[in-house]
C-alpha cells in the first residue's frame, strides 16, 4: 500500500470518524508527513519550493485555490513516491526518533511524534495492511513533571502592570483575569466567541481536548473584567463591531475596519473578518510574559501558568482534587495529581492542627 495514500486515509479517518480536533488531526499530519520527508526527501519540494503539508493532505473547503493547490500537491506525492508501508520498518521509526531528538526537542514533544505513529500504526493494522506493530513503538521515560505557577502576591504584581485606562489594557486585564478564574487552556480561550459567554450566570461552556464539553465558571472580578472591556471595545467600534471573537486585536483603523491585499499592481480592499483580528496563542502568551516581567517575576511563565496557578489556588484553598479534574477538562485523575505535590506546605498545616 502507498505510503502517502493511507497518510491521507488515516487524517480523513480521524478527522470523520473519530472526530478528532482540527488542532489534533494538523498535529498528526505534521508529525507523518515531516517522518515521509525523512524517508523520502527528494519529494519533499515541489517546483523547487519546499512542500507545505497542510496544502497537501488538510481539506479548505471554503478557499477553492487552497483545495486546487492541494489536490495538486498531493497527486504530486501520489504520483513521486514510491514508498509501500510494508517496507517502513521499526529500524527507520528509531532512526528518525534519534533524528528529532537531535535538534533538541524535548522528550515530551519525541514522545508526542511516536504517540502519532503508534495511533497510525494501528490503523494501519486495523485495515488489514502489513505495517509496523504499534506495540513496538515505545514511549521515552519522562521525569516527574515540573509545573510553574503563580501565588496571589504575584498574580497581583501582574495586574498592577496593565494600563487598564486604554482598550488594549482592559482587554488584556479581562483575559488574564479569564484564564485565572476559568482555568481555560490557552487554545479555549482564543476559540471563544461573544455569543459563547453568559455574564449573567457566570458560566459556559468550552469544547477541550478529544472535544469533551465542560462548563468552567466565571469568578465576579472577571465577569467586572469581561464587562468593562466589551463596553470599552463597543464605544471605540459601535456598529463596526460585527466580530464573534469574545477578544480582539486593536491595531486597526476604527474610520476603516478593511484588510488590504496586493494583486499586480493592484490594492484591493477587503472587510476585516473574524479570523483578522481574533488573537493568537502565540500573542496571548507573549502579552503575559510581557507583563510578568515587569512584574519582574523570574519564573518560565505561559498562559497555561496561568491554567496551574488556577488549579493549585483550588487545592490549596480544600478544593476536592476530582472537582479540579473536572473544571480542567482532565480525562485522567493521574494528570490533575501533577498538583498535590506543591501543596505539601498546606498539608503540613493542617497535619499540624489536627494530628496531636
Amino acid at each position: 500500500m502507498n505510503f502517502v495514500r493511507v497518510i491521507d486515509d488515516f487524517l480523513i479517518y480521524i478527522r470523520i470518524h473519530k472526530n478528532l480536533s482540527p488542532k489534533t488531526v494538523e498535529q498528526y499530519e505534521r508529525h507523518l508527513v515531516k517522518f515521509l520527508w525523512h524517508l523520502v526527501p527528494e519529494i519533499s519540494k515541489f517546483e523547487g519550493k519546499l512542500v507545505d503539508h497542510e496544502l497537501v493532505f488538510l481539506e479548505s473547503p471554503e478557499d477553492s485555490v487552497k483545495r486546487s493547490q492541494k489536490n495538486i500537491l498531493k497527486r504530486f506525492l501520489l504520483d513521486n513516491c514510491r514508498l509501500e508501508l510494508e517496507n517502513v520498518k521499526i529500524s527507520d521509526l528509531n532512526e528518525f526518533r534519534l533524528h528529532i531528538a537531535e535538534k533538541g526537542l524535548s522528550v515530551k514533544t519525541v514522545n508526542a511524534y511516536m504517540i502519532t505513529f503508534r495511533a497510525f500504526l494501528k490503523f494501519c493494522r486495523k485495515q488489514g495492511y502489513e505495517s509496523i506493530d504499534p506495540v513496538s513503538v515505545d514511549l521515552i521515560k519522562q521525569k516527574d513533571r515540573e509545573v510553574t505557577f503563580l501565588d496571589a502576591p504575584e498574580i497581583v504584581r501582574i495586574f498592577e502592570q496593565i494600563d487598564t485606562t486604554t482598550i488594549r489594557g482592559k482587554r488584556d486585564a479581562a483575559i488574564i483575569e479569564c484564564i485565572y478564574s476559568t482555568g481555560l487552556r490557552i487554545s479555549e480561550l482564543t476559540a471563544l466567541d461573544k455569543s459563547a459567554i453568559n455574564l449573567d450566570t457566570r458560566e459556559f461552556s468550552v469544547r477541550g481536548k478529544g472535544s469533551k464539553i465542560r462548563t468552567v465558571y466565571l469568578t465576579d472580578l472577571a465577569v467586572d473584567k469581561i464587562k468593562t472591556y466589551l463596553e470599552a471595545r463597543r464605544a471605540e467600534l459601535g456598529e463596526k463591531d460585527t466580530f464573534n471573537s469574545l477578544f480582539i486585536r486593536h491595531n486597526f483603523s476604527t474610520d476603516n475596519v478593511y484588510s488590504k491585499s496586493v494583486h499586480g499592481n493592484d490594492v484591493i480592499k477587503k472587510p476585516l473578518i473574524d479570523a483578522d483580528v481574533r488573537l493568537s496563542r502565540f500573542f496571548i502568551t507573549n502579552k503575559i510574559k510581557e507583563y510578568a516581567l515587569r512584574a519582574n517575576i523570574i519564573k518560565e511563565i505561559s498562559a497555561h501558568t496561568l491554567r496551574h496557578s488556577f488549579a493549585t489556588t483550588l487545592l490549596t484553598n480544600g478544593a476536592d482534587i476530582r472537582a479540579i479534574q473536572e473544571l480542567l477538562g482532565h480525562a485522567s485523575i493521574t494528570t490533575t495529581q501533577v498538583y498535590t505535590h506543591m501543596t505539601n506546605s498546606k498539608l503540613k498545616e493542617i497535619h499540624g492542627k489536627f494530628h496531636r
